[in-house]
Protein backbone atom coordinates (compact mmCIF):
# COMPACT_ATOMS: atom_id res chain seq x y z
CA UNK A 1 0.00 0.00 0.00
CA UNK A 2 1.45 3.61 -0.87
CA UNK A 3 0.46 6.63 0.60
CA UNK A 4 -3.14 7.48 0.38
CA UNK A 5 -4.34 11.86 0.87
CA UNK A 6 -6.82 11.98 3.54
CA UNK A 7 -6.82 15.73 2.79
CA UNK A 8 -4.64 18.74 1.05
CA UNK A 9 -1.36 18.08 2.24
CA UNK A 10 -3.13 14.90 5.21
CA UNK A 11 -2.02 11.48 4.20
CA UNK A 12 -2.36 8.19 5.49
CA UNK A 13 0.90 6.30 5.44
CA UNK A 14 0.40 3.32 7.93
CA UNK A 15 0.16 -0.31 6.86
CA UNK A 16 -1.96 -2.91 6.25
CA UNK A 17 -1.51 -6.53 8.41
CA UNK A 18 -3.66 -8.81 6.17
CA UNK A 19 -2.68 -11.81 7.34
CA UNK A 20 -2.58 -10.94 11.81
CA UNK A 21 -5.33 -12.93 13.32
CA UNK A 22 -4.65 -12.89 16.85
CA UNK A 23 -4.23 -9.87 18.91
CA UNK A 24 -3.72 -8.14 22.06
CA UNK A 25 -1.89 -11.43 23.12
CA UNK A 26 -4.47 -14.18 21.44
CA UNK A 27 -7.87 -12.23 23.07
CA UNK A 28 -9.10 -11.26 20.26
CA UNK A 29 -9.74 -13.08 16.87
CA UNK A 30 -8.80 -10.62 14.05
CA UNK A 31 -10.83 -12.77 11.08
CA UNK A 32 -10.52 -9.52 8.59
CA UNK A 33 -7.16 -8.91 9.51
CA UNK A 34 -5.53 -5.25 10.72
CA UNK A 35 -3.59 -1.93 9.78
CA UNK A 36 -1.70 -0.01 12.03
CA UNK A 37 -2.13 3.53 10.40
CA UNK A 38 0.25 6.46 10.98
CA UNK A 39 -0.37 9.89 9.56
CA UNK A 40 2.05 12.45 7.99
CA UNK A 41 0.87 16.27 7.24
CA UNK A 42 3.36 18.55 5.04
CA UNK A 43 2.43 22.23 6.59
CA UNK A 44 5.94 24.33 7.32
CA UNK A 45 6.79 21.42 9.78
CA UNK A 46 6.05 17.86 8.78
CA UNK A 47 4.44 16.02 11.38
CA UNK A 48 4.33 12.46 11.69
CA UNK A 49 1.69 11.03 13.92
CA UNK A 50 2.22 7.95 15.46
CA UNK A 51 4.65 5.04 14.18
CA UNK A 52 3.43 1.11 14.14
CA UNK A 53 4.04 -2.39 14.85
CA UNK A 54 7.81 -3.10 14.92
CA UNK A 55 8.28 -5.53 11.56
CA UNK A 56 6.91 -2.69 9.07
CA UNK A 57 9.33 -0.27 9.65
CA UNK A 58 10.51 -0.75 6.00
CA UNK A 59 6.83 0.19 4.46
CA UNK A 60 6.24 2.88 6.87
CA UNK A 61 9.67 4.26 5.42
CA UNK A 62 8.52 3.92 1.70
CA UNK A 63 4.97 5.26 2.43
CA UNK A 64 6.58 8.29 4.24
CA UNK A 65 8.62 8.83 0.82
CA UNK A 66 5.85 9.12 -1.55
CA UNK A 67 5.02 12.32 0.38
CA UNK A 68 8.22 13.62 1.69
CA UNK A 69 11.16 12.09 -0.77
CA UNK A 70 13.71 12.44 2.42
CA UNK A 71 12.42 11.38 5.68
CA UNK A 72 14.81 13.64 7.79
CA UNK A 73 12.34 16.15 6.67
CA UNK A 74 9.84 15.10 9.66
CA UNK A 75 9.58 18.04 12.03
CA UNK A 76 7.48 17.10 14.45
CA UNK A 77 6.63 13.27 15.93
CA UNK A 78 3.41 12.79 17.97
CA UNK A 79 3.37 10.19 19.81
CA UNK A 80 -0.55 9.67 21.14
CA UNK A 81 -0.06 6.08 22.67
CA UNK A 82 2.77 4.22 23.08
CA UNK A 83 1.43 0.70 22.64
CA UNK A 84 3.85 -1.59 20.47
CA UNK A 85 1.41 -1.67 17.51
CA UNK A 86 1.55 2.27 17.75
CA UNK A 87 5.27 2.89 19.04
CA UNK A 88 7.17 -0.31 17.61
CA UNK A 89 8.66 1.48 14.82
CA UNK A 90 9.40 4.61 16.72
CA UNK A 91 13.17 4.13 17.10
CA UNK A 92 14.02 3.02 13.36
CA UNK A 93 12.43 6.31 13.03
CA UNK A 94 14.07 8.70 14.87
CA UNK A 95 17.66 7.39 13.88
CA UNK A 96 16.22 8.45 10.38
CA UNK A 97 15.06 12.36 11.69
CA UNK A 98 17.07 12.24 14.66
CA UNK A 99 16.78 16.13 14.87
CA UNK A 100 12.43 15.83 15.20
CA UNK A 101 10.74 17.27 18.53
CA UNK A 102 8.59 14.44 20.29
CA UNK A 103 5.47 15.63 21.74
CA UNK A 104 3.44 13.25 24.10
CA UNK A 105 2.64 13.08 27.46
CA UNK A 106 4.72 12.69 30.61
CA UNK A 107 3.72 9.04 30.94
CA UNK A 108 3.93 8.33 27.40
CA UNK A 109 7.70 9.89 27.64
CA UNK A 110 8.10 7.29 30.64
CA UNK A 111 7.12 4.46 28.57
CA UNK A 112 9.16 5.11 25.32
CA UNK A 113 11.85 5.14 27.24
CA UNK A 114 11.26 2.20 29.06
CA UNK A 115 10.15 0.48 26.07
CA UNK A 116 13.14 1.41 23.99
CA UNK A 117 15.97 3.69 25.92
CA UNK A 118 15.42 6.18 23.45
CA UNK A 119 12.87 9.32 23.89
CA UNK A 120 14.53 11.23 21.55
CA UNK A 121 13.80 15.57 21.91
CA UNK A 122 10.64 14.78 23.87
CA UNK A 123 8.44 17.50 24.74
CA UNK A 124 6.18 16.88 27.27
CA UNK A 125 2.58 18.16 26.87
CA UNK A 126 -0.80 18.79 28.82
CA UNK A 127 -4.21 18.40 27.68
CA UNK A 128 -5.43 21.76 26.06
CA UNK A 129 -1.84 22.62 24.92
CA UNK A 130 -1.27 23.14 21.08
CA UNK A 131 1.29 23.45 18.28
CA UNK A 132 1.37 25.46 15.76
CA UNK A 133 2.88 24.05 12.29
CA UNK A 134 2.31 26.64 9.92
CA UNK A 135 -1.42 27.36 8.66
CA UNK A 136 -2.70 24.46 10.97
CA UNK A 137 -1.99 23.99 14.74
CA UNK A 138 -2.56 20.85 16.42
CA UNK A 139 -4.41 20.78 19.90
CA UNK A 140 -3.52 18.40 22.19
CA UNK A 141 -6.48 16.27 24.17
CA UNK A 142 -5.62 14.35 27.24
CA UNK A 143 -7.36 11.35 27.10
CA UNK A 144 -5.87 9.11 29.93
CA UNK A 145 -7.41 5.16 29.98
CA UNK A 146 -8.48 5.64 26.51
CA UNK A 147 -7.43 3.12 27.12
CA UNK A 148 -3.52 3.48 28.76
CA UNK A 149 -2.78 6.01 31.13
CA UNK A 150 -0.78 7.56 28.16
CA UNK A 151 -2.90 8.19 25.84
CA UNK A 152 -4.14 11.28 24.00
CA UNK A 153 -6.29 12.50 21.09
CA UNK A 154 -4.64 15.18 18.42
CA UNK A 155 -6.80 17.55 16.88
CA UNK A 156 -5.76 19.46 13.64
CA UNK A 157 -8.04 22.80 13.75
CA UNK A 158 -7.23 23.91 10.02
CA UNK A 159 -8.23 20.15 8.83
CA UNK A 160 -11.12 19.04 11.46
CA UNK A 161 -9.43 16.29 11.60
CA UNK A 162 -9.37 14.20 15.30
CA UNK A 163 -6.85 11.69 15.18
CA UNK A 164 -8.07 9.54 18.02
CA UNK A 165 -5.93 6.95 18.17
CA UNK A 166 -7.59 3.98 19.86
CA UNK A 167 -10.82 5.23 19.85
CA UNK A 168 -13.48 4.81 17.07
CA UNK A 169 -11.12 1.74 15.89
CA UNK A 170 -11.41 -1.68 13.91
CA UNK A 171 -9.96 -4.20 13.45
CA UNK A 172 -10.23 -4.46 9.74
CA UNK A 173 -7.57 -4.87 6.90
CA UNK A 174 -8.93 -3.67 3.40
CA UNK A 175 -7.32 -1.51 0.78
CA UNK A 176 -10.09 1.48 1.45
CA UNK A 177 -9.47 4.33 3.55
CA UNK A 178 -12.43 5.63 4.22
CA UNK A 179 -16.05 4.83 6.48
CA UNK A 180 -18.78 4.88 3.31
CA UNK A 181 -15.97 2.84 0.88
CA UNK A 182 -16.84 0.03 2.83
CA UNK A 183 -20.04 -2.18 3.96
CA UNK A 184 -21.50 -0.09 6.28
CA UNK A 185 -23.13 -2.60 8.89
CA UNK A 186 -20.08 -5.07 8.92
CA UNK A 187 -17.82 -2.07 9.55
CA UNK A 188 -20.66 -1.32 12.77
CA UNK A 189 -20.31 -4.65 13.50
CA UNK A 190 -16.19 -4.29 13.89
CA UNK A 191 -16.26 -1.40 15.47
CA UNK A 192 -18.52 -2.98 18.20
CA UNK A 193 -16.23 -6.18 18.27
CA UNK A 194 -13.31 -3.48 18.79
CA UNK A 195 -15.16 -1.44 21.56
CA UNK A 196 -16.03 -4.41 23.92
CA UNK A 197 -12.68 -6.49 23.40
CA UNK A 198 -10.54 -2.98 24.00
CA UNK A 199 -12.20 -0.06 25.84
CA UNK A 200 -15.75 -1.63 27.27
CA UNK A 201 -13.92 -1.70 30.87
CA UNK A 202 -13.23 1.90 30.61
CA UNK A 203 -16.92 3.37 29.82
CA UNK A 204 -17.19 5.65 32.42
CA UNK A 205 -13.75 7.52 31.23
CA UNK A 206 -14.98 7.70 27.37
CA UNK A 207 -18.64 8.98 28.58
CA UNK A 208 -16.68 11.93 30.44
CA UNK A 209 -14.12 12.35 27.41
CA UNK A 210 -16.75 12.20 25.43
CA UNK A 211 -18.57 14.80 26.75
CA UNK A 212 -15.67 16.98 27.00
CA UNK A 213 -15.34 17.19 23.81
CA UNK A 214 -18.82 17.88 22.97
CA UNK A 215 -18.14 20.57 25.19
CA UNK A 216 -15.07 21.76 23.62
CA UNK A 217 -17.29 22.69 20.38
CA UNK A 218 -15.00 20.79 18.15
CA UNK A 219 -15.64 20.19 14.66
CA UNK A 220 -15.35 17.07 13.24
CA UNK A 221 -15.06 16.65 9.25
CA UNK A 222 -12.87 13.40 9.70
CA UNK A 223 -12.52 10.54 12.45
CA UNK A 224 -8.78 9.14 12.14
CA UNK A 225 -8.02 6.02 14.37
CA UNK A 226 -4.89 4.42 14.51
CA UNK A 227 -6.42 0.64 13.58
CA UNK A 228 -9.54 0.62 10.80
CA UNK A 229 -11.07 2.92 8.42
CA UNK A 230 -10.89 7.19 8.20
CA UNK A 231 -14.37 8.20 9.94
CA UNK A 232 -16.04 10.99 7.16
CA UNK A 233 -19.46 9.86 6.78
CA UNK A 234 -20.90 8.21 9.62
CA UNK A 235 -19.01 10.17 12.20
CA UNK A 236 -22.64 11.19 13.99
CA UNK A 237 -23.13 7.21 14.06
CA UNK A 238 -19.88 6.37 15.30
CA UNK A 239 -20.41 8.79 18.04
CA UNK A 240 -23.53 8.25 19.09
CA UNK A 241 -22.36 4.19 19.50
CA UNK A 242 -19.78 5.38 21.78
CA UNK A 243 -22.04 7.54 23.90
CA UNK A 244 -24.23 4.45 23.82
CA UNK A 245 -22.00 1.76 25.00
CA UNK A 246 -20.04 4.06 27.52
CA UNK A 247 -23.53 4.45 29.39
CA UNK A 248 -23.51 0.64 29.55
CA UNK A 249 -26.53 1.36 27.49
CA UNK A 250 -28.47 -2.57 26.49
CA UNK A 251 -31.00 -4.06 24.11
CA UNK A 252 -33.87 -6.05 25.26
CA UNK A 253 -31.79 -9.69 24.42
CA UNK A 254 -29.79 -12.43 26.11
CA UNK A 255 -26.55 -14.32 25.29
CA UNK A 256 -26.37 -17.88 26.92
CA UNK A 257 -22.62 -18.98 27.24
CA UNK A 258 -22.08 -22.05 28.29
CA UNK A 259 -19.20 -25.02 28.58
CA UNK A 260 -19.86 -28.40 28.84
CA UNK A 261 -18.76 -31.82 29.24
CA UNK A 262 -20.87 -34.68 28.14
CA UNK A 263 -23.78 -32.53 26.36
CA UNK A 264 -25.86 -32.62 29.45
CA UNK A 265 -25.52 -28.75 30.67
CA UNK A 266 -25.95 -28.00 26.43
CA UNK A 267 -29.47 -29.82 26.71
CA UNK A 268 -30.09 -27.61 29.99
CA UNK A 269 -28.63 -24.14 27.88
CA UNK A 270 -31.08 -25.25 24.62
CA UNK A 271 -33.89 -26.02 26.51
CA UNK A 272 -33.31 -22.29 28.25
CA UNK A 273 -33.27 -20.50 25.42
CA UNK A 274 -36.44 -22.51 24.17
CA UNK A 275 -37.95 -20.80 26.88
CA UNK A 276 -36.53 -17.21 26.03
CA UNK A 277 -37.69 -17.27 22.60
CA UNK A 278 -41.30 -18.87 23.84
CA UNK A 279 -41.65 -15.02 25.01
CA UNK A 280 -40.31 -13.16 21.82
CA UNK A 281 -37.05 -11.98 23.51
CA UNK A 282 -34.16 -12.37 21.09
CA UNK A 283 -31.43 -14.76 22.30
CA UNK A 284 -27.99 -16.14 21.29
CA UNK A 285 -26.44 -19.13 22.72
CA UNK A 286 -22.37 -19.80 22.59
CA UNK A 287 -20.29 -22.71 23.59
CA UNK A 288 -17.27 -21.23 25.02
CA UNK A 289 -15.13 -23.78 23.66
CA UNK A 290 -16.18 -22.82 20.31
CA UNK A 291 -17.61 -19.64 19.46
CA UNK A 292 -14.79 -17.38 19.45
CA UNK A 293 -14.67 -14.98 22.88
CA UNK A 294 -14.42 -12.02 20.91
CA UNK A 295 -17.89 -12.24 19.29
CA UNK A 296 -19.50 -13.55 22.37
CA UNK A 297 -18.08 -10.29 23.98
CA UNK A 298 -19.27 -7.98 21.32
CA UNK A 299 -22.79 -9.61 21.65
CA UNK A 300 -22.70 -9.17 25.21
CA UNK A 301 -21.60 -5.46 24.88
CA UNK A 302 -25.48 -4.45 24.87
CA UNK A 303 -27.81 -7.43 25.68
CA UNK A 304 -29.27 -6.62 29.08
CA UNK A 305 -29.18 -10.40 30.35
CA UNK A 306 -26.25 -12.99 30.44
CA UNK A 307 -27.28 -16.51 31.38
CA UNK A 308 -23.84 -18.61 32.11
CA UNK A 309 -23.91 -22.63 32.28
CA UNK A 310 -21.00 -24.78 33.32
CA UNK A 311 -20.85 -28.39 34.56
CA UNK A 312 -18.74 -29.47 37.63
CA UNK A 313 -15.10 -30.46 37.30
CA UNK A 314 -13.31 -31.18 40.22
CA UNK A 315 -15.11 -28.86 42.46
CA UNK A 316 -15.06 -25.94 40.13
CA UNK A 317 -16.94 -24.76 37.07
CA UNK A 318 -14.97 -25.70 33.40
CA UNK A 319 -12.07 -23.64 32.80
CA UNK A 320 -12.66 -22.07 29.37
CA UNK A 321 -15.74 -20.66 30.82
CA UNK A 322 -13.57 -19.56 34.11
CA UNK A 323 -11.04 -17.85 31.98
CA UNK A 324 -13.87 -15.99 29.85
CA UNK A 325 -16.05 -15.08 33.15
CA UNK A 326 -13.05 -13.28 34.17
CA UNK A 327 -12.91 -11.53 31.20
CA UNK A 328 -15.96 -10.65 31.36
CA UNK A 329 -15.77 -9.33 35.23
CA UNK A 330 -13.24 -7.29 33.69
CA UNK A 331 -15.60 -5.22 32.00
CA UNK A 332 -17.13 -3.44 34.63
CA UNK A 333 -20.62 -4.02 33.49
CA UNK A 334 -23.36 -2.78 34.97
CA UNK A 335 -27.17 -3.02 34.87
CA UNK A 336 -27.27 -6.60 33.62
CA UNK A 337 -29.69 -10.00 34.67
CA UNK A 338 -28.41 -12.66 35.38
CA UNK A 339 -28.67 -16.36 36.47
CA UNK A 340 -26.16 -19.84 36.53
CA UNK A 341 -26.95 -23.36 35.56
CA UNK A 342 -25.20 -26.57 35.14
CA UNK A 343 -24.96 -30.38 35.69
CA UNK A 344 -23.25 -32.11 37.96
CA UNK A 345 -22.17 -35.50 39.73
CA UNK A 346 -22.03 -35.10 43.45
CA UNK A 347 -21.30 -32.14 44.73
CA UNK A 348 -22.49 -29.14 42.10
CA UNK A 349 -19.93 -25.92 43.03
CA UNK A 350 -19.57 -24.98 39.42
CA UNK A 351 -22.98 -22.32 39.70
CA UNK A 352 -22.13 -20.89 43.04
CA UNK A 353 -18.26 -20.08 41.28
CA UNK A 354 -20.19 -18.63 38.42
CA UNK A 355 -22.10 -16.73 40.72
CA UNK A 356 -19.19 -15.42 42.71
CA UNK A 357 -17.15 -14.19 39.51
CA UNK A 358 -20.31 -12.53 37.71
CA UNK A 359 -22.23 -11.09 41.18
CA UNK A 360 -20.06 -7.63 40.34
CA UNK A 361 -21.72 -7.04 37.04
CA UNK A 362 -24.83 -8.27 37.32
CA UNK A 363 -27.94 -8.54 39.40
CA UNK A 364 -28.29 -12.48 39.97
CA UNK A 365 -31.32 -14.67 40.13
CA UNK A 366 -32.23 -17.91 41.24
CA UNK A 367 -30.09 -20.89 39.77
CA UNK A 368 -30.58 -24.32 38.48
CA UNK A 369 -28.58 -27.40 38.79
CA UNK A 370 -29.32 -31.30 37.46
CA UNK A 371 -27.40 -34.39 38.50
CA UNK A 372 -26.11 -35.80 35.65
CA UNK A 373 -28.17 -36.01 32.31
CA UNK A 374 -31.49 -34.10 32.73
CA UNK A 375 -34.50 -36.05 32.60
CA UNK A 376 -38.03 -35.16 30.45
CA UNK A 377 -39.20 -33.15 33.76
CA UNK A 378 -35.96 -31.54 34.68
CA UNK A 379 -35.64 -29.94 30.72
CA UNK A 380 -39.14 -28.66 31.38
CA UNK A 381 -38.06 -26.90 34.16
CA UNK A 382 -35.12 -25.31 32.08
CA UNK A 383 -37.61 -24.66 29.87
CA UNK A 384 -39.55 -22.86 32.20
CA UNK A 385 -36.95 -21.27 33.74
CA UNK A 386 -36.17 -19.36 30.69
CA UNK A 387 -39.52 -18.23 30.38
CA UNK A 388 -39.68 -17.25 33.37
CA UNK A 389 -36.16 -15.37 32.96
CA UNK A 390 -37.68 -13.40 29.89
CA UNK A 391 -40.62 -12.62 31.90
CA UNK A 392 -38.73 -10.97 34.45
CA UNK A 393 -37.29 -8.91 31.76
CA UNK A 394 -40.31 -7.65 30.22
CA UNK A 395 -41.25 -6.36 33.45
CA UNK A 396 -38.10 -4.42 33.69
CA UNK A 397 -38.41 -3.02 30.54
Amino acid sequence: MSARLLKEGVYAVGVVDWNERNFHGHTYVTRRGVTYNSYLIVDDKVVLIDTLRKGFEEELVKNIRDVVIDVSKIDVIVVNHIEPDHSGAFPEILKLCPNAKVYGTERAREGILKYYGVSGNWNVVKSGQSLCIGKRTLNFIGTPMIHWPDSMFTYSIYDKILFSNDAFGQHYATSNVFDDEVDFALLMNEAQKYYANILWPFNSVIAAELSTINKLGIDIKLIAPSHGLVWRKHILEIMRKYFYWSLHSCKNRVAVVYETMWKSTEKMARKIVEGIVSEDIEVALFDVTKDDRTDIASYMLDAKSWIFGSSTHDSEMLPVIASFLHFIKGSKAIGRMSFAFGSYGWSGEAVKCIEDVVSCVSTLYPSLRVIFNPTGVELDKCFEFGKAFALKMKNEM
